[in-house]
């Protein structure tokens, strides 16, 4: 795949001669001018757009994306020319995309870097908005969930099983825990995630037995994630979204409590099949942190029984 790539003549002054930048590989080994100083709101973007590139591409493992780790590697996450790779554009070109250089860059190739970061669909979208490019396809989720994934999560049932990110948003779910709290199916995908249903969503709230404790920890969990994603815009937008709608939210923020992600026990309250004691565990689907399968056991043979129960219920449905 070639892509054409146009770079801004550098800007002169009167009896100053114009330099001429170093032939680069742009994925088509074309001559470029050297870029302008960044200067302006177009700058500004550029730069926003190459620090979200660094930031996505080093959270990805190899291990994520099918390539090997080697020995030697002492980059976080994937090296540039390996995100070039998989997205099937020049190295040269990619590593000025990341340096903030002033280069056109199409809407392919935009898609084509978003699956290769497995961007989910707020990430993608907010690719899109620094390039000042429109989405080709604004309903694609680039989140890594493989089809063998969703596979072993349909095989889990009846017991619930949901993939999360470090964000808590919900990227693949089973049909038990699809009505386990509520009807996930039925809710808009921007509001698929599991800390604003557990600050704003009454029937999600209803179904957990230890309100109080259960929202808290929460909270502290996602600030302890948060740690590392203080400046990306679509950690604090979902702050400042869960900020302005709960009260309780904000309260909580406030005491700045963290704790590390445990498994524990879970009670939730369901309307039809009744009370639920389950154990949640964590299988991680990449190096910790990163997308995470959640599933829940039954504690007790009451608790079996009544998971069998909701798979009727949630297969009913379907």
């Amino acid at each position: 795949m070639t892509v054409d790539v146009t770079m801004t003549q550098a800007a002169t002054t009167h009896k100053t001669p114009a330099r001429t930048a170093r032939k680069g590989e742009a994925d088509g080994a074309r001559t470029a001018a050297a870029p302008a100083a960044p200067r302006g709101d177009a700058a500004v973007r550029r730069a926003e757009l190459a620090a979200f590139l660094r930031s996505r591409r080093e959270r990805i493992t190899p291990e994520q994306v099918g390539l090997p780790r080697g020995a030697r590697r002492r980059t976080p996450g994937l090296r540039r020319e390996e995100v070039a790779h998989l997205s099937a554009v020049g190295v040269t070109w990619y590593t000025w995309l990341e340096q903030a250089r002033d280069i056109h860059v199409s809407p392919q190739v935009l898609d084509a870097v978003a699956r290769a970061l497995l961007l989910d669909r707020a990430e993608r979208s907010h690719l899109f908005a620094l390039a000042g490019s429109a989405d080709p396809l604004p309903n694609t989720e680039c989140t890594g969930v493989s089809p063998a994934l969703r596979e072993i999560l349909d095989q889990l049932a009846p017991f619930p099983a949901v993939v999360q990110n470090s964000r808590f948003d919900i990227l693949a779910y089973n049909c038990t825990y699809g009505q386990l709290m509520c009807d996930l199916d039925a809710l808009p995908e921007e509001d698929r995630n599991c800390m604003w249903l557990a600050f704003t969503h009454p029937e999600w709230r209803a179904s957990m037995v230890d309100l109080d404790a259960t929202v808290r920890i929460m909270a502290a969990k996602f600030r302890a994630s948060m740690a590392e994603h203080v400046a990306e815009p679509t950690w604090k937008a979902l702050v400042a979204r869960l900020t302005e709608a709960s009260p309780e939210f904000r309260e909580i923020w406030a005491r700045h409590e963290v704790v590390r992600p445990v498994s524990a026990v879970k009670v939730f309250r369901h309307p039809r099949v009744g009370t639920l004691q389950l154990t949640a565990t964590n299988l991680w689907a990449g190096p910790n942190p990163g997308p995470k399968v959640l599933a829940y056991t039954p504690m007790d043979e009451m608790s079996r029984e009544r998971l069998a129960e909701l798979e009727k219920i949630a297969l009913a449905k379907a």
